[in-house]
């Protein structure tokens, strides 16, 4: 089945959150959301989610899930204020825990923070399904770029987080704290191995020399074709040895900070302190 999707695209992360719709239903999901936040003032907003709130009621939508492919370390997610607008159950990856484990420690997280994903509605384990309408969500585990990462596989459409790329750009950086290069090229074979008619949608495109126009939509068959760093004539440790060669150079995300403390609470800020107000921690040489 083909499910109606409609993307939306932020800018300033270079980042797609999706609406994927059961066509004979309604019914419908929100995948990676994005919350604006400022670096250097401090200050969120909504002005995507609110594109997607009007999405859904002017097309008369009734949200069943929020979904996110893994805890991003890029933007902020927007599920609280979606939920809150629009109904529907958050969800994530099981394996979040690990990630709420490590993170908790860097970030000397408060004493009544939970490392079991309870912040979230639901939990999805490899081969899990889970209805959105009539149609049936598959969960792939997809871990490498994070422990915790999924695919949602929704008709012939695959939700694949930040483990690919356009084939031009390659491959998710595993240079996280509980990233994987083996484990992410093991991940893109189990992709790789879906049929050559799923289209496999983006969490993120950055664009190339010689490309302007930003997209959030491959296939199975470009990616194992073209893709710069994992085309189907690249073995294992020729991926691991590129991956882990390319990721010493790179610098953290400039927001994966105020992401990482507000994803892995499943959008939600961290708890007022007692003027009332949220702060957010900067770990010093901690990353």
């Amino acid at each position: 089945m083909t499910p109606s999707l409609t993307p939306f695209f932020d800018a300033d992360t270079f980042t797609y959150s999706y609406v994927v719709a059961d066509p004979a239903t309604g019914y419908c999901a929100i995948i990676d959301s994005v919350r604006e936040y400022a670096p250097n003032s401090g200050r969120t907003s909504y002005h995507g989610a609110d594109r997607i709130i009007a999405h859904v009621r002017d097309h008369g939508l009734t949200v069943e899930w929020i979904l996110e492919t893994h805890v991003h370390a890029d933007h902020l997610s927007a599920a609280p204020y979606l939920k809150a607008a629009l109904g529907g159950r958050t969800g994530i990856g099981a394996r979040i825990d690990l990630v709420q484990q490590t993170f908790a420690r860097i970030f000397n997280a408060e004493a009544g923070f939970a490392t079991d994903g309870s912040q979230f509605d639901a939990l999805f384990a490899h081969g899990d399904g889970f209805p959105l309408g009539s149609m049936t969500v598959a969960v792939l585990h997809t871990p490498g770029h994070t422990p915790a990462c999924v695919t949602y596989l929704i008709g012939d459409a695959a939700f694949i987080g930040d483990t690919l790329f356009m084939p031009d750009y390659g491959t998710a950086r595993c240079d996280f704290p509980g990233g994987d290069a083996r484990a992410l090229y093991r991940s893109i074979r189990r992709l790789l191995d879906l049929q050559e008619t799923t289209r496999l949608f983006l969490c993120h495109d950055y664009l190339t020399p010689g490309r302007t126009v930003h997209q959030c939509e491959t296939g199975v068959s470009a990616q194992r074709a073209t893709n710069i760093h994992i085309n189907q004539s690249v073995s294992e440790d020729d991926f691991v040895a590129m991956r882990t060669a390319r990721d010493a150079g790179l610098d953290m995300p400039r927001l994966i900070l105020p992401s990482v403390q507000v994803n892995m609470r499943a959008g939600a800020l961290p708890p007022p302190e007692g003027n009332g107000t949220s702060y957010l921690k900067m770990p010093v040489d901690a990353l």
